[in-house]
């Protein structure tokens, strides 16, 4: 069985918990192990939460997910200044003891093929990760 989520959201704190919750029907309705929706959430909620707090410039972002029983890809897609990919690189280097800029690390220890690029056709980034939906 195919799944496929194509959401856009307001930039406010209320659409993280929405695009959460959908994704993570989604997979329970799979079979997907408890465990790798918390990963898959996790992720998606910090890729949503930099997005919230950093795409000042835009009103909207997108996200779309893919599941195919075996694996869920994820892009979490903003509208932002071309500038904002500095604030990716800035968490990269975060301290672990740093209050925040730590969602890149959280995001890379729970996914695999996190990839964070500008967009080709306009401002903005692309937070792209995939999670096996296997024990």
């Amino acid at each position: 069985m195919e799944v496929v989520i194509e959401m856009t959201l307001p930039r406010d704190a209320e659409s993280a918990p929405l695009v959460r919750h959908t994704l993570d029907a989604s997979l329970r309705g799979l079979g997907v192990t408890s465990e790798i929706r918390a990963d898959i959430a996790l992720a998606l909620g910090e890729a949503c939460a930099n997005v919230i707090q950093h795409a000042e410039s835009s009103r909207e972002y997108e996200v779309r997910a893919h599941m195919d029983g075996v694996r869920c890809v994820v892009d979490v897609i903003d509208g932002g200044r071309s500038g904002d990919m500095a604030l990716w690189k800035r968490e990269r280097r975060a301290l672990p003891i740093a209050e925040s800029g730590r969602g890149l690390q959280l995001m890379r220890a729970f996914t695999e093929d996190l990839n964070i690029t500008g967009r080709a056709d306009r401002n903005g980034a692309i937070v792209h990760f995939e999670k096996s939906l296997a024990s």
